[in-house]
Protein backbone atom coordinates (compact mmCIF):
# COMPACT_ATOMS: atom_id res chain seq x y z
CA UNK A 1 0.00 0.00 0.00
CA UNK A 2 1.26 3.46 -0.80
CA UNK A 3 0.15 6.96 0.17
CA UNK A 4 -0.54 8.61 3.52
CA UNK A 5 -2.53 5.73 4.96
CA UNK A 6 0.49 3.44 4.61
CA UNK A 7 2.19 5.22 7.55
CA UNK A 8 -0.88 5.40 9.80
CA UNK A 9 -1.21 1.75 10.67
CA UNK A 10 -3.92 -0.74 9.78
CA UNK A 11 -7.67 -0.40 10.18
CA UNK A 12 -8.69 -2.18 13.36
CA UNK A 13 -12.22 -3.63 13.27
CA UNK A 14 -13.62 -4.37 16.74
CA UNK A 15 -16.89 -6.11 17.52
CA UNK A 16 -19.04 -9.21 17.44
CA UNK A 17 -18.54 -11.69 14.60
CA UNK A 18 -21.24 -14.05 13.37
CA UNK A 19 -21.63 -16.62 10.62
CA UNK A 20 -24.32 -15.55 8.14
CA UNK A 21 -26.01 -18.23 6.03
CA UNK A 22 -28.55 -17.93 3.20
CA UNK A 23 -30.61 -20.98 2.22
CA UNK A 24 -32.07 -20.24 -1.18
CA UNK A 25 -34.75 -22.06 -3.13
CA UNK A 26 -38.15 -21.88 -4.77
CA UNK A 27 -41.66 -22.02 -3.36
CA UNK A 28 -44.96 -22.62 -5.16
CA UNK A 29 -47.13 -24.09 -2.40
CA UNK A 30 -48.12 -23.82 1.25
CA UNK A 31 -47.59 -26.50 3.87
CA UNK A 32 -50.72 -28.63 4.42
CA UNK A 33 -50.50 -28.32 8.21
CA UNK A 34 -49.93 -24.53 8.39
CA UNK A 35 -50.26 -21.50 6.08
CA UNK A 36 -46.50 -21.19 5.56
CA UNK A 37 -44.53 -21.50 2.31
CA UNK A 38 -42.73 -24.75 1.54
CA UNK A 39 -39.23 -23.85 0.31
CA UNK A 40 -37.39 -26.37 -1.86
CA UNK A 41 -33.81 -25.41 -0.96
CA UNK A 42 -31.24 -25.75 -3.73
CA UNK A 43 -28.35 -23.50 -2.69
CA UNK A 44 -26.51 -22.51 0.47
CA UNK A 45 -24.39 -19.37 0.75
CA UNK A 46 -22.15 -18.36 3.66
CA UNK A 47 -20.27 -15.22 4.67
CA UNK A 48 -18.72 -13.67 7.78
CA UNK A 49 -21.32 -11.55 9.55
CA UNK A 50 -21.24 -8.58 11.90
CA UNK A 51 -17.71 -7.33 12.52
CA UNK A 52 -16.47 -10.17 10.29
CA UNK A 53 -18.34 -8.74 7.30
CA UNK A 54 -17.00 -5.24 8.05
CA UNK A 55 -13.45 -6.63 8.17
CA UNK A 56 -13.93 -8.50 4.89
CA UNK A 57 -15.27 -5.37 3.14
CA UNK A 58 -12.41 -3.28 4.50
CA UNK A 59 -9.84 -5.82 3.29
CA UNK A 60 -11.34 -5.71 -0.22
CA UNK A 61 -10.49 -1.99 -0.26
CA UNK A 62 -6.80 -2.93 -0.22
CA UNK A 63 -5.93 -1.83 3.32
CA UNK A 64 -4.29 -3.90 6.02
CA UNK A 65 -7.07 -4.99 8.36
CA UNK A 66 -6.99 -6.51 11.85
CA UNK A 67 -10.16 -7.98 13.36
CA UNK A 68 -10.45 -7.99 17.16
CA UNK A 69 -13.41 -10.20 18.04
CA UNK A 70 -14.65 -13.03 20.23
CA UNK A 71 -14.88 -16.47 18.62
CA UNK A 72 -15.88 -19.83 20.01
CA UNK A 73 -14.25 -23.21 19.48
CA UNK A 74 -16.90 -24.47 17.07
CA UNK A 75 -17.65 -25.12 13.42
CA UNK A 76 -19.16 -21.67 12.79
CA UNK A 77 -16.03 -19.95 14.12
CA UNK A 78 -13.80 -22.22 12.02
CA UNK A 79 -15.82 -21.35 8.92
CA UNK A 80 -15.50 -17.63 9.59
CA UNK A 81 -11.73 -17.95 9.98
CA UNK A 82 -11.53 -19.88 6.72
CA UNK A 83 -13.49 -17.29 4.76
CA UNK A 84 -11.42 -14.40 6.11
CA UNK A 85 -8.33 -16.40 5.18
CA UNK A 86 -5.18 -14.45 4.47
CA UNK A 87 -7.05 -11.18 3.92
CA UNK A 88 -7.64 -10.31 7.57
CA UNK A 89 -5.50 -10.81 10.68
CA UNK A 90 -7.80 -12.17 13.39
CA UNK A 91 -7.04 -11.47 17.06
CA UNK A 92 -9.48 -13.70 18.94
CA UNK A 93 -10.94 -13.05 22.37
CA UNK A 94 -12.55 -15.85 24.42
CA UNK A 95 -16.26 -16.51 23.89
CA UNK A 96 -18.58 -18.05 26.44
CA UNK A 97 -20.96 -20.27 24.48
CA UNK A 98 -21.30 -20.94 20.76
CA UNK A 99 -20.53 -18.54 17.91
CA UNK A 100 -23.77 -17.00 16.63
CA UNK A 101 -25.09 -18.29 13.31
CA UNK A 102 -27.88 -16.44 11.50
CA UNK A 103 -29.65 -18.34 8.71
CA UNK A 104 -32.01 -16.61 6.29
CA UNK A 105 -34.37 -18.74 4.23
CA UNK A 106 -35.21 -17.17 0.87
CA UNK A 107 -38.03 -18.31 -1.39
CA UNK A 108 -37.82 -17.02 -4.97
CA UNK A 109 -35.30 -14.44 -3.79
CA UNK A 110 -37.46 -13.11 -0.94
CA UNK A 111 -36.58 -13.78 2.74
CA UNK A 112 -39.39 -15.67 4.49
CA UNK A 113 -37.79 -16.39 7.88
CA UNK A 114 -34.53 -16.26 9.83
CA UNK A 115 -33.16 -18.89 12.19
CA UNK A 116 -30.71 -17.79 14.90
CA UNK A 117 -28.60 -20.26 16.86
CA UNK A 118 -25.66 -19.71 19.20
CA UNK A 119 -25.99 -17.21 22.03
CA UNK A 120 -22.29 -16.90 22.88
CA UNK A 121 -21.04 -13.71 24.49
CA UNK A 122 -17.58 -12.28 24.90
CA UNK A 123 -15.99 -13.42 28.15
CA UNK A 124 -15.36 -10.48 30.48
CA UNK A 125 -11.62 -10.82 31.01
CA UNK A 126 -8.50 -8.66 30.57
CA UNK A 127 -7.38 -8.25 26.97
CA UNK A 128 -4.50 -10.46 25.83
CA UNK A 129 -1.22 -8.78 24.76
CA UNK A 130 -2.05 -9.28 21.06
CA UNK A 131 -5.21 -7.21 21.52
CA UNK A 132 -3.31 -4.39 23.24
CA UNK A 133 -0.77 -4.38 20.41
CA UNK A 134 -3.49 -4.28 17.74
CA UNK A 135 -5.15 -1.27 19.39
CA UNK A 136 -1.87 0.59 19.79
CA UNK A 137 -0.73 0.22 16.18
CA UNK A 138 -4.10 0.98 14.59
CA UNK A 139 -4.37 3.97 12.27
CA UNK A 140 -8.15 4.05 12.69
CA UNK A 141 -10.77 1.94 14.46
CA UNK A 142 -14.15 0.71 13.28
CA UNK A 143 -16.42 -0.68 16.00
CA UNK A 144 -19.15 -2.98 14.67
CA UNK A 145 -21.38 -3.62 17.69
CA UNK A 146 -23.87 -6.49 17.36
CA UNK A 147 -24.91 -6.64 20.99
CA UNK A 148 -22.95 -9.75 21.93
CA UNK A 149 -20.63 -8.31 24.54
CA UNK A 150 -17.34 -7.37 22.89
CA UNK A 151 -17.92 -3.61 23.11
CA UNK A 152 -18.86 -3.87 26.79
CA UNK A 153 -15.48 -5.23 27.90
CA UNK A 154 -14.07 -2.76 30.44
CA UNK A 155 -10.43 -3.19 29.42
CA UNK A 156 -11.29 -2.73 25.75
CA UNK A 157 -13.39 0.39 26.38
CA UNK A 158 -10.60 1.97 28.42
CA UNK A 159 -8.09 1.49 25.61
CA UNK A 160 -10.50 2.65 22.89
CA UNK A 161 -11.27 5.80 24.88
CA UNK A 162 -7.56 6.57 25.06
CA UNK A 163 -6.98 5.89 21.35
CA UNK A 164 -9.99 8.03 20.32
CA UNK A 165 -7.96 11.06 21.44
CA UNK A 166 -5.31 10.29 18.82
CA UNK A 167 -6.93 8.44 15.88
CA UNK A 168 -10.38 8.37 14.23
CA UNK A 169 -12.84 5.94 15.80
CA UNK A 170 -16.03 5.14 13.89
CA UNK A 171 -18.71 3.39 15.96
CA UNK A 172 -21.62 1.50 14.38
CA UNK A 173 -24.01 1.08 17.37
CA UNK A 174 -26.61 -1.55 18.17
CA UNK A 175 -29.77 -1.13 20.30
CA UNK A 176 -28.73 -4.08 22.48
CA UNK A 177 -25.06 -3.10 22.54
CA UNK A 178 -22.93 -0.76 24.62
CA UNK A 179 -22.78 3.00 24.29
CA UNK A 180 -19.91 4.36 22.15
CA UNK A 181 -16.83 5.49 24.07
CA UNK A 182 -16.33 9.29 24.37
CA UNK A 183 -14.51 11.05 21.56
CA UNK A 184 -15.64 9.02 18.55
CA UNK A 185 -15.11 10.84 15.27
CA UNK A 186 -18.35 9.41 13.87
CA UNK A 187 -21.20 7.30 15.27
CA UNK A 188 -23.39 5.82 12.54
CA UNK A 189 -26.91 4.73 13.63
CA UNK A 190 -29.65 4.30 11.06
CA UNK A 191 -32.91 6.24 11.47
CA UNK A 192 -34.72 3.58 13.51
CA UNK A 193 -31.68 3.05 15.77
CA UNK A 194 -31.40 6.81 16.30
CA UNK A 195 -35.05 6.95 17.38
CA UNK A 196 -34.60 4.02 19.76
CA UNK A 197 -31.34 5.30 21.22
CA UNK A 198 -32.10 9.04 21.28
CA UNK A 199 -35.76 8.98 22.17
CA UNK A 200 -36.43 12.24 20.28
CA UNK A 201 -38.45 12.78 17.12
CA UNK A 202 -36.73 14.59 14.26
CA UNK A 203 -33.46 13.31 12.82
CA UNK A 204 -31.33 16.40 13.48
CA UNK A 205 -32.60 16.64 17.08
CA UNK A 206 -31.85 12.95 17.56
CA UNK A 207 -28.33 13.52 16.28
CA UNK A 208 -27.70 16.36 18.70
CA UNK A 209 -29.12 14.41 21.63
CA UNK A 210 -26.96 11.42 20.79
CA UNK A 211 -23.86 13.56 20.29
CA UNK A 212 -24.27 15.00 23.80
CA UNK A 213 -25.13 11.62 25.30
CA UNK A 214 -22.12 9.88 23.77
CA UNK A 215 -19.71 12.87 23.70
CA UNK A 216 -19.16 12.18 20.00
CA UNK A 217 -17.64 14.67 17.57
CA UNK A 218 -20.07 13.63 14.84
CA UNK A 219 -23.31 11.66 14.45
CA UNK A 220 -24.28 10.27 11.05
CA UNK A 221 -27.87 9.08 10.74
CA UNK A 222 -28.17 6.89 7.65
CA UNK A 223 -31.43 7.41 5.76
CA UNK A 224 -31.44 4.68 3.13
CA UNK A 225 -32.31 6.03 -0.33
CA UNK A 226 -32.21 9.62 1.01
CA UNK A 227 -28.52 9.42 1.89
CA UNK A 228 -27.27 10.40 5.36
CA UNK A 229 -27.49 13.32 7.80
CA UNK A 230 -24.24 14.46 9.41
CA UNK A 231 -24.66 16.33 12.71
CA UNK A 232 -21.61 18.09 14.15
CA UNK A 233 -22.37 20.38 17.06
CA UNK A 234 -25.08 22.78 15.90
CA UNK A 235 -24.39 22.05 12.22
CA UNK A 236 -26.43 19.54 10.25
CA UNK A 237 -25.64 18.55 6.68
CA UNK A 238 -27.67 16.27 4.45
CA UNK A 239 -25.46 14.13 2.22
CA UNK A 240 -27.75 12.86 -0.56
CA UNK A 241 -27.13 10.11 -3.10
CA UNK A 242 -25.32 11.53 -6.11
CA UNK A 243 -27.59 9.60 -8.48
CA UNK A 244 -30.61 8.12 -6.66
CA UNK A 245 -32.22 7.09 -9.95
CA UNK A 246 -29.18 5.18 -11.24
CA UNK A 247 -29.82 1.74 -12.69
CA UNK A 248 -29.20 -1.12 -10.28
CA UNK A 249 -26.10 -2.96 -11.43
CA UNK A 250 -24.65 -6.04 -9.76
CA UNK A 251 -20.85 -6.06 -9.68
CA UNK A 252 -20.14 -9.77 -9.85
CA UNK A 253 -20.58 -12.67 -7.49
CA UNK A 254 -24.14 -13.59 -6.57
CA UNK A 255 -26.48 -11.18 -8.36
CA UNK A 256 -29.58 -9.66 -6.69
CA UNK A 257 -32.95 -11.23 -7.42
CA UNK A 258 -34.75 -9.60 -10.32
CA UNK A 259 -36.92 -6.67 -9.26
CA UNK A 260 -35.67 -6.62 -5.67
CA UNK A 261 -32.76 -5.06 -3.81
CA UNK A 262 -31.33 -6.79 -0.76
CA UNK A 263 -30.01 -4.29 1.81
CA UNK A 264 -28.40 -6.90 4.08
CA UNK A 265 -25.06 -5.51 5.26
CA UNK A 266 -25.64 -1.95 3.98
CA UNK A 267 -24.95 -0.46 7.41
CA UNK A 268 -21.68 -2.38 7.67
CA UNK A 269 -20.68 -1.18 4.20
CA UNK A 270 -21.43 2.44 5.15
CA UNK A 271 -19.52 2.36 8.44
CA UNK A 272 -16.60 0.52 6.84
CA UNK A 273 -16.31 3.02 3.99
CA UNK A 274 -16.44 5.93 6.45
CA UNK A 275 -13.70 4.39 8.61
CA UNK A 276 -11.48 3.71 5.59
CA UNK A 277 -12.01 7.29 4.39
CA UNK A 278 -10.97 8.74 7.76
CA UNK A 279 -7.97 6.40 7.83
CA UNK A 280 -6.95 7.87 4.48
CA UNK A 281 -7.16 11.41 5.88
CA UNK A 282 -10.53 12.56 4.56
CA UNK A 283 -12.51 15.10 6.59
CA UNK A 284 -15.76 13.85 8.18
CA UNK A 285 -18.06 15.37 5.51
CA UNK A 286 -15.95 13.93 2.68
CA UNK A 287 -15.83 10.60 4.48
CA UNK A 288 -19.60 10.52 4.83
CA UNK A 289 -20.06 11.42 1.17
CA UNK A 290 -17.67 8.60 0.21
CA UNK A 291 -19.55 6.20 2.49
CA UNK A 292 -22.95 7.12 1.00
CA UNK A 293 -21.66 6.38 -2.49
CA UNK A 294 -19.97 3.13 -1.57
CA UNK A 295 -22.90 1.82 0.49
CA UNK A 296 -25.24 2.57 -2.41
CA UNK A 297 -22.95 0.73 -4.83
CA UNK A 298 -22.76 -2.16 -2.37
CA UNK A 299 -26.55 -2.54 -2.31
CA UNK A 300 -26.84 -2.27 -6.08
CA UNK A 301 -24.19 -4.98 -6.41
CA UNK A 302 -26.29 -7.42 -4.39
CA UNK A 303 -25.25 -6.30 -0.89
CA UNK A 304 -23.91 -9.01 1.42
CA UNK A 305 -25.07 -11.72 -0.98
CA UNK A 306 -22.47 -10.56 -3.50
CA UNK A 307 -19.61 -11.37 -1.09
CA UNK A 308 -21.03 -14.74 -0.07
CA UNK A 309 -19.47 -18.10 -0.82
CA UNK A 310 -21.58 -20.98 -2.11
CA UNK A 311 -21.13 -24.29 -0.34
CA UNK A 312 -22.56 -27.67 -1.39
CA UNK A 313 -26.05 -28.00 0.06
CA UNK A 314 -26.95 -31.40 1.49
CA UNK A 315 -29.75 -32.95 -0.53
CA UNK A 316 -29.12 -30.85 -3.62
CA UNK A 317 -27.77 -32.44 -6.78
CA UNK A 318 -27.38 -29.04 -8.43
CA UNK A 319 -23.66 -28.72 -7.66
CA UNK A 320 -21.48 -26.36 -9.66
CA UNK A 321 -19.26 -28.02 -12.23
CA UNK A 322 -16.08 -26.53 -13.71
CA UNK A 323 -17.89 -25.51 -16.90
CA UNK A 324 -20.04 -23.16 -14.79
CA UNK A 325 -17.01 -20.86 -14.60
CA UNK A 326 -17.65 -19.56 -18.11
CA UNK A 327 -21.23 -18.64 -17.22
CA UNK A 328 -19.99 -16.96 -14.06
CA UNK A 329 -17.47 -14.91 -16.02
CA UNK A 330 -20.18 -13.75 -18.42
CA UNK A 331 -22.34 -12.60 -15.51
CA UNK A 332 -19.50 -10.76 -13.80
CA UNK A 333 -18.41 -9.06 -17.00
CA UNK A 334 -21.96 -8.06 -17.92
CA UNK A 335 -22.29 -6.44 -14.50
CA UNK A 336 -19.09 -4.44 -14.97
CA UNK A 337 -17.07 -6.52 -12.51
CA UNK A 338 -13.42 -7.56 -12.62
CA UNK A 339 -12.49 -11.15 -13.52
CA UNK A 340 -9.28 -12.57 -12.05
CA UNK A 341 -7.74 -15.86 -13.13
CA UNK A 342 -4.76 -17.94 -12.10
CA UNK A 343 -3.58 -21.43 -12.95
CA UNK A 344 -1.51 -24.44 -12.01
CA UNK A 345 -1.51 -28.11 -11.05
CA UNK A 346 -2.48 -27.71 -7.37
CA UNK A 347 -1.42 -31.32 -6.80
CA UNK A 348 -1.91 -31.47 -3.01
CA UNK A 349 -3.13 -28.11 -1.75
CA UNK A 350 -0.86 -26.29 0.68
CA UNK A 351 -0.31 -22.99 2.46
CA UNK A 352 1.45 -21.39 -0.50
CA UNK A 353 -1.52 -22.13 -2.75
CA UNK A 354 -4.07 -20.79 -0.25
CA UNK A 355 -2.10 -17.57 0.28
CA UNK A 356 -1.79 -16.90 -3.45
CA UNK A 357 -5.45 -17.68 -4.15
CA UNK A 358 -6.67 -15.41 -1.34
CA UNK A 359 -4.49 -12.55 -2.55
CA UNK A 360 -5.60 -13.09 -6.16
CA UNK A 361 -9.30 -13.03 -5.19
CA UNK A 362 -8.84 -9.65 -3.50
CA UNK A 363 -7.93 -8.11 -6.88
CA UNK A 364 -11.43 -8.44 -8.36
CA UNK A 365 -14.99 -9.69 -8.13
CA UNK A 366 -14.45 -13.34 -9.10
CA UNK A 367 -11.49 -15.73 -9.26
CA UNK A 368 -11.31 -18.57 -11.79
CA UNK A 369 -8.61 -21.23 -11.46
CA UNK A 370 -7.30 -22.81 -14.66
CA UNK A 371 -6.36 -26.33 -13.56
CA UNK A 372 -3.95 -28.63 -15.39
CA UNK A 373 -5.60 -31.92 -16.35
CA UNK A 374 -4.05 -35.22 -15.28
CA UNK A 375 -2.63 -35.71 -18.77
CA UNK A 376 -0.96 -32.29 -18.87
CA UNK A 377 0.52 -32.82 -15.41
CA UNK A 378 2.00 -36.16 -16.51
CA UNK A 379 3.56 -34.53 -19.57
CA UNK A 380 5.15 -31.83 -17.46
CA UNK A 381 6.11 -33.69 -14.29
CA UNK A 382 6.39 -37.37 -15.17
CA UNK A 383 4.32 -40.53 -15.21
CA UNK A 384 4.04 -40.67 -11.41
CA UNK A 385 2.22 -37.34 -11.18
CA UNK A 386 -0.32 -36.09 -10.33
CA UNK A 387 -0.82 -37.61 -6.91
CA UNK A 388 -4.44 -36.41 -6.84
CA UNK A 389 -6.87 -36.74 -9.75
CA UNK A 390 -8.14 -33.70 -11.59
CA UNK A 391 -11.70 -34.30 -10.34
CA UNK A 392 -10.56 -34.28 -6.71
CA UNK A 393 -8.24 -31.31 -7.23
CA UNK A 394 -11.10 -29.35 -8.81
CA UNK A 395 -13.45 -30.22 -5.93
CA UNK A 396 -10.94 -29.16 -3.28
CA UNK A 397 -10.27 -25.86 -5.04
CA UNK A 398 -13.99 -25.19 -5.48
CA UNK A 399 -14.48 -25.58 -1.73
CA UNK A 400 -12.15 -22.63 -0.98
CA UNK A 401 -13.82 -19.32 -0.12
CA UNK A 402 -11.44 -17.50 -2.48
CA UNK A 403 -12.26 -19.59 -5.57
CA UNK A 404 -15.40 -18.85 -7.61
CA UNK A 405 -14.86 -21.28 -10.48
CA UNK A 406 -12.50 -23.94 -11.86
CA UNK A 407 -11.74 -24.80 -15.49
CA UNK A 408 -9.70 -27.90 -16.34
CA UNK A 409 -7.46 -27.64 -19.43
CA UNK A 410 -5.59 -30.40 -21.25
CA UNK A 411 -2.98 -28.35 -23.15
CA UNK A 412 0.55 -27.60 -21.95
CA UNK A 413 -0.41 -23.98 -21.18
CA UNK A 414 -3.80 -22.42 -20.36
CA UNK A 415 -3.60 -20.08 -23.37
CA UNK A 416 -6.63 -21.62 -25.12
CA UNK A 417 -8.79 -21.42 -21.99
CA UNK A 418 -7.65 -17.85 -21.33
CA UNK A 419 -8.64 -16.85 -24.86
CA UNK A 420 -12.20 -17.86 -23.90
CA UNK A 421 -12.17 -16.48 -20.36
CA UNK A 422 -10.53 -13.14 -21.29
CA UNK A 423 -9.69 -12.31 -17.63
CA UNK A 424 -9.01 -8.72 -16.63
CA UNK A 425 -6.15 -9.94 -14.41
CA UNK A 426 -3.96 -13.04 -14.83
CA UNK A 427 -2.08 -13.88 -11.63
CA UNK A 428 1.22 -15.72 -11.36
CA UNK A 429 3.57 -16.15 -8.42
CA UNK A 430 6.55 -13.83 -8.01
CA UNK A 431 8.80 -16.83 -8.73
CA UNK A 432 7.98 -16.09 -12.40
CA UNK A 433 9.63 -12.65 -12.22
CA UNK A 434 12.55 -13.73 -14.42
CA UNK A 435 10.72 -16.42 -16.38
CA UNK A 436 8.72 -16.17 -19.60
CA UNK A 437 4.94 -16.43 -19.27
CA UNK A 438 3.73 -17.85 -22.61
CA UNK A 439 0.06 -17.12 -21.96
CA UNK A 440 0.74 -13.44 -21.16
CA UNK A 441 0.35 -12.47 -24.82
CA UNK A 442 -3.14 -13.99 -24.94
CA UNK A 443 -4.21 -12.15 -21.76
CA UNK A 444 -2.83 -8.80 -22.92
CA UNK A 445 -4.30 -9.17 -26.42
CA UNK A 446 -7.75 -9.36 -24.82
CA UNK A 447 -7.09 -6.20 -22.77
CA UNK A 448 -6.03 -7.92 -19.55
CA UNK A 449 -2.87 -7.56 -17.50
CA UNK A 450 -0.47 -9.92 -15.75
CA UNK A 451 0.13 -9.46 -12.02
CA UNK A 452 2.86 -11.23 -10.05
CA UNK A 453 1.98 -11.82 -6.39
CA UNK A 454 4.37 -12.81 -3.59
CA UNK A 455 4.70 -16.50 -2.81
CA UNK A 456 5.36 -18.17 0.52
CA UNK A 457 9.03 -19.09 0.42
CA UNK A 458 10.02 -22.73 0.61
CA UNK A 459 6.74 -24.33 -0.45
CA UNK A 460 6.88 -26.78 -3.39
CA UNK A 461 4.88 -29.96 -3.92
CA UNK A 462 7.71 -31.43 -5.97
CA UNK A 463 10.23 -30.73 -3.20
CA UNK A 464 8.06 -32.40 -0.57
CA UNK A 465 7.38 -35.42 -2.75
CA UNK A 466 11.12 -35.84 -3.38
CA UNK A 467 11.91 -35.46 0.32
CA UNK A 468 9.21 -37.96 1.25
CA UNK A 469 10.54 -40.51 -1.20
CA UNK A 470 14.09 -39.98 -0.04
CA UNK A 471 12.96 -40.64 3.53
CA UNK A 472 11.15 -43.78 2.41
CA UNK A 473 7.71 -42.58 3.54
CA UNK A 474 4.48 -42.45 1.52
CA UNK A 475 3.92 -39.11 -0.21
CA UNK A 476 0.29 -38.69 0.82
CA UNK A 477 0.63 -35.64 3.06
CA UNK A 478 -1.79 -32.82 2.45
CA UNK A 479 0.82 -30.25 3.46
CA UNK A 480 3.08 -29.28 0.57
CA UNK A 481 4.96 -26.42 -0.91
CA UNK A 482 4.59 -23.73 -3.56
CA UNK A 483 6.79 -22.72 -6.58
CA UNK A 484 6.33 -25.29 -9.35
CA UNK A 485 2.56 -25.54 -8.97
CA UNK A 486 1.56 -22.04 -10.19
Amino acid sequence: MTGPAATRGPLLVVGDTLLDVDLEGSSDRLAPDAPVPVVDVTHEWQRPGGAGLAALLAARSGHEVVLLTALGADESADRVRQMLGELVEVVALPLSGATSRKTRVLANGVPVTRLDVGSGRALDAPLPPAAHAAIERAGAVLVADYGRGVTGLDDLREHLTERARAIPVVWDPHPRGSAPVPGCALVTPNASEARALGGVDGTADQGRVLARLWQARGIVVTLGARGALLVQGDTETLVPLDDPEAEDRPAGGRAPHAGRLDTCGAGDAFATAAAVALLEGQAPYEGVRTAVGQATAFVRAGAATAVSTEVPYAGSSDRPEPADAFRLVEQVRAAGGTVVATGGCFDLLHRGHVSLLSAARSLGDALVVCLNSDASVRRGKGADRPLVTQEDRARVLSALASVDGVVVFDEDTPAEVLARLRPDVWVKGSDYTDQPIPEAAVVEAAGGRVVLLPVVDGYSTTRLVDASRAAGTPSTSTTNQHTEEN
